[in-house]
């Protein structure tokens, strides 16, 4: 297992803070598009570097077959992906894994905001 650089893991505690803020104000309820938008202001805000619905190529057997969008890359490598359901399912977390897998990055971070305490909604996903 690769763990995750310490450049990364302070990157992954900026945003991790700077999704709790947006959580301490807004609380959970909205739809993940309005996190999204929220966290943008709150990564401008905090000067974290990122790139939003990144496109990244899916490809099988040397051909691209697809496009994935991630909702943040923060920092040229994070992954950061947003969800606001009542709980996170095993497919969500896949979905994370894989991007990791095609970028070949080592960390994402899954944010669900739909819960009273953030804190409960943030996995950390390595790739393995």
């Amino acid at each position: 297992m690769t763990e995750p650089t310490k450049e990364q893991d302070e990157l992954a505690h900026r945003v991790i803070g700077a999704a709790i803020e947006v959580h301490r104000r807004l609380g959970p309820g909205y739809l993940e598009s309005i996190y999204e938008e929220a966290l943008a202001v709150e990564f401008d805000r905090c000067e974290i570097k990122y790139a939003r619905q990144h496109e990244i190529s899916v490809d099988y057997r040397g051909r691209k077959i697809g496009i994935a969008r991630l909702d943040f890359l923060v920092g040229d490598n994070l992954i950061v992906e947003l969800k606001a359901v009542e709980t996170i399912a095993p497919i969500h977390q896949a979905q994370v894994f894989s991007y990791l897998k095609m970028t070949g990055l080592e960390l994402g971070l899954l944010i669900n905001f739909n819960l009273r305490t953030l804190k409960e909604g943030i996995k950390r996903i390595i790739l393995t």
